[in-house]
Parts: C-alpha cells; structure tokens; sequence
C-alpha cells in the first residue's frame, strides 16, 4: 500500500494512493498513521478495509495539498555521511560506525510545503534522502529480525544549515531542526511494495537540473544495519 495525508497543515486525513495513482479518502477507517497505528495490527486492518472499500471510497483530488505522510513521530533518527559517494564528495573519510543524531520532529512537513529558510542563515543546504518508519518497538534486533520491524519507506529531504551545523558549536542538531526542514513524502510505501531497499534510485532536482543522481546501493550501512545497531 501507498500511505498519504492531505488536507490542511494540522487538519489533515489518512488516505490511499492506489496502483493506477488514484488517491482515495480513507477517513471511514478511522484513526491516524501514528505510532499506535504502526505498533499495532494498523497496516493489516488497512489492508483489509482497502480491499472491501477502495473501489467505493471518496476520491481525493489531485489539487489537494498532501501532508507528512506520517503522524508526527517520538523521533527522528538520521545517519551522517551513510553514502560512499557522498562522503567522498565531502572529502571525508568513510565511517567505521554509522554517525548517528537526531533531528527535531517538528520539522517535519508536507511534501510539496515551503521551506523557510531561517533568519540569518547563509548556507541552507538539501539532501535527499531514504526515510524508513518503524513498525514496531526495536531492541536488542538481530539483523536477521531486523527487517521484520520495518514498515516502510518515504522520501526525506534532509534540509540543513551548514554554518550552524558545522561552524558554530558543532551541533548538527542545530542546523538539522529548523522548522519546515523535513518535509516527507508524497507517500509511504509499504515494505511489501519494496522488495529491496539497497536498490533504490535517489535524486534531486534543483529548479529542474539534477544536482544529486545516487542509489541506495551506495549506502554505507544498509537498512538492516541500521535497524540493528540503532
């Protein structure tokens, strides 16, 4: 399944964005895609009630703002410098451990919403990014297990200001958690429609021309890795 939320910021509703690319309201089924949602049996009553109910459930026009396709989580998790190609960009050596910090949940926004860009800032700066949501609580995973607690994949564009990131105290928290700095999205796929995530295609497009053109394969920790060691 293809997870979405749309509607106003703060207002929106769960719905459905359906193999032919229709997105339908899925409001009847009840409830939020939050961490009750996934840390339950969420994903399989959707499954469910999408078989008995999408041919006849309100569509959702193309015009319709799409919001964070998840609820605002506990946490977000990201791994520094976890591409090959970007590490050596970076002139940095590659990690011999994953480069673990946090960003602020309240950065997260739509897919489509507009970035501020902080007062005073003078190197906002974007990545795209793999996100992967938790399913279910992790600890002590085997990577053999690890998979099994992931219930799936979105698209993250991990904005940052490097100056306050890199150059003013070190903190990468800092330049990583200004507001509208995580918009996710359009939607969440569930793991089931990704059968390998180490081979996914990454780009971004900056007013048309491609300025990042990656894959998953060159990920430095894979999905698994991460799932265990975090």
């Amino acid at each position: 399944m293809k997870l979405i939320r749309f509607g106003n910021p703060g207002e929106e509703k769960i719905g459905l964005q359906l193999d032919d690319g229709r997105r339908i309201d899925a409001s009847a089924f009840g409830g939020d895609y939050d961490e009750k949602f996934f840390g339950g049996d969420g994903l399989e009553r959707l499954s469910a009630w999408a078989k008995a109910n999408a041919a006849t459930a309100p569509a959702v026009d193309a015009s319709v703002r799409l919001g964070p396709c998840i609820a605002r989580p506990s946490k977000i998790i990201c791994i520094g410098l976890n591409y090959v190609d970007h590490a050596k960009e970076s002139g940095m050596p590659i990690p011999a451990e994953p480069i673990v910090f946090f960003k602020a949940t309240s950065a997260i926004v739509g897919p489509n919403d507009d970035v501020v860009i902080p007062r005073l800032s003078k190197k906002t700066d974007w990545e795209v990014e793999l996100a992967f949501v938790i399913g279910k609580k992790a600890s002590y995973v085997s990577e053999e297990d690890a998979m099994s607690h992931v219930a799936g994949y979105c698209v993250h564009n991990d904005y940052s200001e490097r100056e306050w990131q890199l150059e003013r105290g070190g903190q990468w928290v800092k330049g990583k958690s200004c507001d509208t700095f995580a918009p996710i999205g359009p939607f969440l796929a569930t793991s089931n429609e990704v059968p390998d995530p180490q081979n996914l295609s990454l780009w971004l497009k900056l007013n048309g021309k491609t300025i990042q053109n990656s894959s998953t394969a060159q990920m430095i920790f894979g999905v698994k890795k991460l799932v265990s060691y975090l």
